[in-house]
């Protein structure tokens, strides 16, 4: 299958001298095959014509113009090329709209996909293009990890990769980070504008009268592991408000009840406000100690900082400088468009899930390394590096594939993270006041080198969001584990306001991708002495020693324990009538059959 973006760049024909007679020959069967192209577009016939002019003049900027219909115009072509733009003035078009034609080699039938003035098709009209002897399902377009899938359109932040640019509802986030505050970017992230004096002071108060957590969600997480990740925590402690909340949950309440305004604005400001109370009791799950309880005198990241050290003196006050770069890094990560995490948020919310639900689903998007772990990783590397004398030897390393240089490069950006700028000035006015980090020395020496050699300029290989973020949270005093919940806390600013977003959007569907099936297309069912023992199957699930000790008893049953790498199958039966077997007490413990395999 062949195809072309019609716009008004089509190919221009030179006339210059040839230099030599074969030189002309090929350029004159050039243009005769290119006239005979353009021939066969002009034999569609006039109604083509007249449907890419519609299809231009419809496409206009608001929302609605945006959804280009999945209708394809089709004509049948004998030969298997690519049809020629068709010639339209540059005046009757917008920037970016046009036509994608495209020929299908397999049936020689070709077709006709507007363009968006953004710059996008419809992949449904691809449902169009269809072959004889298959499922009639059309095609479908394979795109794992959605590296160029738009779900959705959207108004929240714009990211340009190649020129390093990130805004928050069109303001640049250097501007932002200099001259506002978390709460403030918040309110533009989720409303749209910047709030007024009066909006602002509305919003902080609400969102601290609202950072109290329900006493039973204090008890859901005291009863987690001591050692139990922080992302882990907070990601009970959302879910356990889900429950305490039944008069927001569609499931309860109906699938309307978001279209209520105050319903929405109640459960932002409730997420907003409890995730900084969440992760101090996340923090202090660790420590064995209690957090403070939530100061609605103090600004947002001020609060925070306070629940973790109040704890023992009600009087302390965070270093307002402290608190202020706190701010600044929770203002630096609290949207960055349509990444892992805020689509998982969009794609639980499609189902009409409560919104404690959806963010909390997002958070454990976020959990995973290959997302909100990297600064973790960052550090650890500069940690392995230990010196700047032992950079150059790391870079070749790197260079060999020997090693791996995390905090450099981005899926987005491929010229520099603007972030990256801000927190490295964010660093330096943290190590003013708790001492210089001997690290930061090998990170700015490893980006001045890697800044300056070809292999990753070659690569647009620069420092991204992750490189000095890390160094950050450790001169504030916080372990590695707990760098993902830093991200947690501010980016539920960003999942609330797509999920805000999606709830007005006239496209929105439940999300359902499709899939590229190759497994077995149809077998018959084998009796279960017929199947072959070497197929595929689980391994062996080896039991704790305090289950073998448990199992090792003949209470309620028989038992015969082998070597679990023997061939004997060694089984523990126990009567579902039988109390207590494990127990103590003799009352209570365990019930049921249990079976215990070694091979």
């Amino acid at each position: 299958m062949m195809y072309r973006r019609g716009n008004d760049d089509d190919d221009e024909i030179t006339t210059a001298a040839p230099k030599a007679t074969t030189t002309t020959k090929r350029t004159l069967t050039t243009f005769r095959r290119r006239m005979a192209n353009l021939s066969r577009t002009l034999l569609v016939g006039k109604e083509l014509e007249d449907c890419a002019a519609e299809n231009n003049a419809s496409l206009t900027t608001d929302n609605a113009s945006r959804r280009t219909t999945t209708t394809t115009t089709t004509t049948t072509c004998g030969r298997e090329e690519c049809l020629s733009a068709t010639n339209t003035s540059s005046s009757s078009r917008k920037p970016g709209g046009g036509t994608l034609e495209i020929v299908d080699s397999r049936t020689g039938r070709a077709y006709r996909i507007p363009i968006s003035e953004d710059g996008t098709v419809n992949a449904s009209a691809f449902r169009d293009i269809k072959a004889p002897g298959g499922d009639e399902n059309g095609l479908v377009v394979y795109d794992p990890g959605y590296t160029n899938t738009s779900p959705c359109v959207s108004r929240i932040s714009f990211i340009d990769g190649n020129k390093g640019i990130l805004r928050y509802r069109g303001y640049p986030i250097e501007t932002l980070a200099e001259k506002s505050s978390y709460l403030e970017c918040a309110f533009c992230v989720i409303y749209g504008n910047l709030p007024t004096a009066n909006q602002l002071a509305d919003w902080r108060e609400a969102i601290s009268r609202h950072s109290a957590l329900p006493i039973p969600v204090i008890n859901t997480i005291e009863a987690l592991p001591h050692d139990a990740h922080p992302m882990g925590v907070i990601l009970a402690g959302l879910n356990a408000l889900s429950v305490f909340h039944p008069e927001q949950n569609p499931a309860l309440a109906g699938n309307g009840i978001y279209q209520n305004k105050d319903v929405q604005d109640k459960q932002i400001v409730r997420i907003l406000g409890k995730m900084t109370t969440l992760a101090a009791h996340a923090y202090h799950r660790n420590t064995g100690r209690k957090p403070a309880p939530p100061n609605a005198r103090l600004s947002y990241a001020e609060n925070f900082l306070y629940m973790l050290d109040a704890g023992l003196d009600i009087s302390h006050r965070p270093n307002p400088k402290l608190a202020k770069a706190l701010d600044t890094m929770f203002l630096l990560h609290a949207e960055h468009e349509m990444n892992c995490s805020t689509a998982a948020c969009r794609h639980l919310a499609s189902s009409g899930v409560d919104v404690y639900s959806a963010v909390a689903g997002a958070v454990a998007a976020l959990y995973g390394p290959l997302h909100g772990g990297a600064n973790e990783a960052v550090l650890r590397m500069l940690e392995r590096i230990g010196s700047v004398e032992n950079i150059p030897d790391f870079i070749e390393r790197v260079k060999k594939k020997e090693v791996k240089m995390f905090g450099f490069g981005h899926r987005v950006y491929k010229n520099f993270d603007p972030r990256a700028n801000v927190i490295r000035g964010v660093a330096e006015e943290v190590f003013a006041l708790v001492g210089r980090d001997p690290l930061i020395d090998v990170a700015v020496a490893l980006e001045k080198h890697a800044r300056t050699d070809e292999y990753f300029i070659k690569r647009k290989l620069y420092p991204n969001v992750d490189f000095y973020s890390g160094l950050v949270y450790r001169a504030l005093g916080f372990p590695p584990e707990f760098f993902t919940v830093l991200f947690a806390i501010p980016r539920a600013a960003g999942y609330l306001a797509h999920w805000r977003e999606q709830l007005v959007d006239p496209d929105v569907k439940i999300a359902r991708p499709q899939q590229v099936y190759k497994g077995e297309w149809l077998r018959d069912y084998p009796e279960i002495n017929q199947r072959d023992e070497r197929q595929e199957h689980m391994g062996v699930v080896r039991p704790s020693n305090a289950s073998r000790r448990r199992m090792a008893g003949t209470r309620g049953g028989t038992f015969f324990l082998r070597d679990p790498g023997s061939q004997i199958v060694a089984t523990k039966e126990i009567s579902l009538s039988q109390k207590g077997w494990g127990s103590s007490a003799g009352e209570q413990g365990s019930s049921g059959i249990e079976h215990l395999t070694g091979r």
